[in-house]
């Protein structure tokens, strides 16, 4: 099965909704672990990366931003 391509500031829609009713999810910190921000009410939630993978439905729309950020700059 292949492995969906997430990265920082991707919003993502999750299997199960988040006690406010909305199932979006904004992707604020990668690593082990992962931080989401609710969309609807702005709570965070710091989630082990393989429960993310497994609850992870989809995502929605990608952080343009991303590609620019991995540039190094050089004076």
């Amino acid at each position: 099965m292949e492995r969906k391509q997430f990265q920082l500031g991707d919003i993502v829609m999750m299997k199960k909704p988040h006690p406010c009713g909305t199932n979006e999810m904004e992707i604020i910190r990668m690593g082990m672990d992962i931080r989401i921000r609710c969309v609807g009410c702005k709570h965070s939630v710091l989630v082990p990366r393989a429960k993310f993978e497994s609850k992870l439905k989809k995502v929605l729309r990608s952080n343009p931003d991303a590609a620019t950020e991995k540039k190094i700059y050089e004076p």
